[in-house]
């Protein structure tokens, strides 16, 4: 009796078909046998004290937590020869490339998020201590052409902001604004949380901490879609210059400060911080989450920059993702999967690099603020929009694999906020004053 053709396995079979031409290295699958069996062995020791499940066809476990039923996220490894020989070739970037294909899975979004999370709360124990010390060896460096420079620092920035700013609206809360929330311990004790009350709320304490108000001079280092200057322009009566690298977001955010009626006090500059060089110096500078971009090469440039701009008694503010000292050092050159698909070039900073090159440039710090766990519950609204508005995101000419490839992205960031690996902070800073004698 003639037996039926084989059916699409879901667990063995990938989920669409890749674009080569749009992701090549996603298209093909490596084949290192060696580097297989070696990322075999790691990945089981990685995982040996996780909570995690890790699962696979034929119901292979590869991980001591992976047994079904050991309980935590579930980690469903779809096509284990492809997982295998992304990890062997590539690491923690194969990981999420894995991911991408589709060769693992999670049954949810939100489970994604609490299994990366438990991975960044163990991140420095994954891999034994030995091999870390041949991480410099082993890890990929950043092309040069993701280097901060000026050149490398337009492409960077259209690289992700130039995406469609239809996208970016599809996500975001009313105000477009693409940083973390500040949310109010009480009114969002419980619950999600009003994600465009607390953008605003964190847009009034950076303009704050610079102390700006009416009849300011205001420079602004990042414009985003334009919030921050409309805020300080209509509200305060700043007055008000904002740079971008971004020409769809200089198209955009000039439209929305048409609409605002604050075109007479906010002009968007498509141009790089080392390009200002005003006749008068301005009352206050402001940049929310731009730093994270600058690389640690140019922080100097950045500051120095900050203060040749800087009135004598003029404020800073300034909003960073940050991460520990150490760990800032260790993976400062390396090569990432974030670099590779959401954001090159660039460094998150830590706190004592910032506090350094600031000092050197003449600036001294007054005040902070941090907040990380907002961080986390801001990315999980962005997620969750992103989710519901995905078919109008796919309307726009965006396939499967990005849908993938931002929900690991948003889930990712997520994880390193919740696990406290990540944090973020407001900085303010005045001009330093010269030592008496």
């Amino acid at each position: 009796m003639a037996q039926p053709p084989a059916q699409p396995d879901p667990l063995i079979d990938p989920i669409d078909p890749i674009d080569a031409d749009r992701w090549p290295d996603l298209a093909r699958t490596p084949e290192h046998s060696i580097r297989a069996r070696i990322a075999r062995r790691l990945f089981t020791h990685a995982l040996k004290n996780v909570p995690i499940t890790v699962v696979a066809p034929n119901g292979l476990a590869l991980a001591g937590a992976g047994v079904p039923g050991g309980g935590g996220p579930v980690l469903r490894i779809r096509r284990p020869r492809e997982f295998l020989n992304r990890l062997g070739r590539d690491g923690l970037i194969g990981f999420g490339e894995a991911y991408q294909t589709g060769a693992w899975d999670t049954a949810t979004g939100d489970e994604l998020a609490i299994l990366l999370t438990e991975l960044a709360s163990r991140l420095e124990d994954l891999i034994p201590g030995p091999l870390q010390r041949l991480r410099g060896i082993q890890a990929q460096h950043l092309p040069r052409e993701h280097d901060g420079d000026r050149h490398g620092a337009r492409h960077n920035a259209r690289a992700h902001y130039d995406l469609s700013n239809d996208l970016f609206e599809l996500f975001l809360d009313p105000s477009m604004t693409y940083s973390s929330a500040l949310f109010d311990p009480v009114a969002d004790a419980d619950g999600p949380g009003d994600l465009h009350a607390a953008q605003l709320r964190k847009i009034d304490a950076i303009l704050d901490a610079a102390g700006v108000r009416k009849g300011t001079r205001l420079l602004e280092i990042g414009s985003g879609w334009g919030s921050l200057a409309i805020k300080a322009a209509g509200e305060r009566g700043a007055s008000v210059v904002t740079l971008t690298l971004s020409e769809e977001q200089q198209e955009l955010a000039r439209r929305r400060v048409a609409a605002a009626g604050v075109a007479d006090r906010v002009e968007v500059r498509l141009a790089d911080y080392r390009e200002v060089a005003e006749t008068a110096p301005f009352d206050a500078v402001v940049s929310v989450e731009m730093i994270e971009a600058v690389g640690r090469r140019y922080l100097p440039e950045y500051f120095q920059a900050i203060e040749r701009n800087l009135a004598e008694n003029g404020r800073v503010a300034i909003q960073a993702i940050t991460m520990a000292h150490h760990r800032m050092l260790a993976t400062q050159d390396t090569y990432t999967w974030m670099h590779k698909y959401i954001f090159p070039g660039g460094l998150i900073p830590s706190i004592p690099e910032m506090e350094y090159a600031a000092e050197t440039a003449g600036l001294r710090p007054v005040a902070r603020r941090d907040f990380g766990p907002d961080y986390a519950r801001t990315l999980r609204a962005w997620r969750h929009r992103f989710e519901e508005n995905w078919p109008k995101i796919a309307a726009l000419g965006f396939d499967e694999v990005f849908h993938r490839t931002w929900r690991f992205y948003l889930a990712y960031c997520e994880a390193g906020f919740a696990s406290g690996y990540l944090g973020v902070s407001q900085l303010s800073y005045t001009r330093r004053q010269p030592q008496l004698l």
